[in-house]
């Protein structure tokens, strides 16, 4: 990474409440400010410890909604002022991401941007580098770049990246060129992904120059980074900011950056791949949580919540209590429950990602608030 990691900038798109993880996830808590793995660290500054060895504390830009400034400030207290980027209404991960990029770009027009969501789990932070190192390498010689995770069983709640031949790029040993990108499989497919070898996990990371992946964005979504653009100039003037997010924001495609430049750049063959054989995990839903803390083990109940009060007897899954309840499971296997002040989940390990449902159906009836 030498005479690379000075052009190199982190950015933390942190956005989103966790919809499958409801009820603890919430608009005004969502999943990236929780503790999911029990290590007393939430989840966006586990990111940040990740990332702000690459290039330095001062080289990490952090984009959030305005409600979540002062949490994000409190966990993040090094996080300099000029590197938060708050959204005043979600606009999803292109219009994160792209002006980001815009305003990096003004600042210093050879940098290199990397794109890591905040909420994610990944134990091994030196596999983790030397992945985002050789990336970096790629994204320097023109590519843009993503780091796809080597599986370790047919998951069904990962998209995937089909791989093709391998490149040669000094500094980035052993890219290889994206085929394509594959939504969430059912489990035969996703068996298949996984015998075939060709497969890797999409774990959503990007690194590129920020004038190649806006050039890419624009390609499919020219408005859209014409009005990213016209912010990140007026952005770091607060006389100006103000009024471009009020005038341009609200009018901002919202879309996700699957199909505004991974996509597109896979099908047009700019588009490498950098194996990360680390342990990650997206923590998308209460199977996921329970797997984090039972090491796999299905037998296991895993228990969450400072003051959680659990009698359990011939039970498997995973309980995360917010209230001082006394919660008895008798003879249950691969249960969830999630209990909080003001609502409570039972469900199972196989459905949890059906959790969603229940969001979407509150949000049509009305009940905001809960959400």
């Amino acid at each position: 990474m030498t005479g690379t990691s000075d052009r190199f900038y982190s950015i933390i798109p942190a956005g989103g409440i966790g919809s499958r993880l409801w009820p603890l996830s919430r608009a005004d808590a969502p999943k990236f400010l929780h503790d999911l793995t029990g290590s007393g660290t939430t989840l966006l500054r586990a990111t940040w410890e990740r990332l702000a060895p690459i290039a330095g504390p001062e080289r990490v830009m952090i984009v959030t909604g305005r409600a979540h400034r002062a949490a994000v400030e409190e966990q993040i207290p090094e996080l300099v002022d000029s590197n938060v980027v708050l959204e005043s209404e979600p606009k999803d991960s292109s219009a994160a991401i792209g002006l980001a990029a815009a305003i990096l770009r003004n600042r210093q027009p050879d940098v290199i941007i990397g794109s890591f969501a905040a909420d994610h789990v990944i134990t091994d932070s030196r596999a983790f580098r030397r992945a985002v190192g050789r990336a970096i390498e790629a994204a320097d010689a023109g590519y843009i770049a993503t780091i796809g995770i080597t599986p370790t069983e047919p998951a069904i709640g990962f998209g995937y990246i089909e791989c093709g031949t391998a490149l040669d790029i000094a500094g980035a040993p052993g890219p290889l060129v994206a085929s394509s990108f594959v939504e969430k499989p059912d489990l035969k497919t996703a068996e298949r992904y996984l015998s075939d070898g060709n497969y890797l996990w999409n774990g959503g990371m990007f690194i590129a120059r920020a004038d190649v992946l806006l050039e890419q964005m624009r390609e499919s979504q020219p408005e859209l980074v014409a009005g990213l653009e016209k912010l990140a100039e007026a952005w770091d003037d607060p006389t100006t900011r103000g009024p471009a997010v009020d005038k341009i924001w609200p009018g901002l495609m919202k879309i996700a950056i699957d199909y505004t430049v991974a996509e597109p750049a896979a099908k047009a063959g700019k588009l490498v791949v950098i194996p990360g054989d680390f342990d990650w995990d997206d923590v998308g839903d209460f199977a996921s949580i329970a797997k984090l803390h039972s090491g796999g083990r299905k037998s296991d109940l895993a228990i969450l919540g400072e003051n959680a009060r659990v009698l359990a007897d011939a039970s498997s899954g995973i309980v995360i209590s917010q209230t001082d309840r006394i919660i008895s499971l008798i003879g249950v296997r691969d249960i969830v429950v999630v209990d909080t002040p003001d609502a409570l989940l039972v469900t199972t390990s196989a459905n949890a990602q059906r959790v969603k449902s229940v969001v979407d159906a509150l949000k049509l009836s009305g009940r905001s608030e809960v959400l």
